[in-house]
């Protein structure tokens, strides 16, 4: 009879020994705290924004645009911003303004010299550094013909918009994440 206790004993002690083992290991590890750059910062979406373009004191198309930023979460924690609004008013004074993008030379446009043209100009509007990375997730061109002839619904087909910033392919997103 001491036998058969003491083997239950055992039973239950092993048992129990290997739940509590096989518990621990199979949790995960608490990750450290994330202190890098990439921790600190939060998206910011844009809306779509259609600034006109005026050349010979009329309307000659118009592009159409989607900003996105990361900015730092602790800075923007709390703030309302009237993010799209200043957007807004930073493409039409880049766009129109300063004529950065050029419908004729679309070679020569540079995308990265646009996005720190745009990162300056919101962190002076906002007082700070409060804008880390400029996101363009759209900037097309579309003609006053196309715009027309597509309102008032004439069967003729309108041409694409002329893309200025193309989102890179699927794979190629993909295989630069790794």
């Amino acid at each position: 009879m001491v036998k058969l206790v003491l083997t239950g004993i055992w039973v239950c002690a092993i048992t129990l020994a290997s739940v509590y083992f096989s518990v621990k290991l199979a949790t995960a590890p608490v990750p450290p705290a994330d202190d890098s750059k990439q921790g600190q910062l939060e998206l910011v979406k844009g809306e779509t924004i259609t600034v006109p373009i005026i050349g010979d004191g009329a309307v000659t198309g118009y592009f159409l645009g989607r900003v996105s930023f990361m900015m730092n979460k602790d800075t923007v924690k709390g703030m309302t911003l009237p993010l799209t609004e200043m957007t807004t008013d930073e493409l039409f004074t880049l766009l129109v303004g300063n004529k950065m993008v050029d419908i004729s030379k679309l070679k020569s446009f540079d995308p990265q010299a646009f996005r720190e043209a745009i990162k300056k100009g919101m962190n002076e509007k906002l007082g700070g550094e409060y804008v880390s990375e400029v996101m363009l997730e759209q900037l097309d061109y579309l003609s006053k013909d196309d715009v027309k002839a597509n309102a008032s619904g004439q069967q003729r087909k309108t041409a694409d918009p002329v893309k200025i910033i193309e989102p890179p392919p699927p794979e190629a997103a993909a295989a630069a994440a790794h």
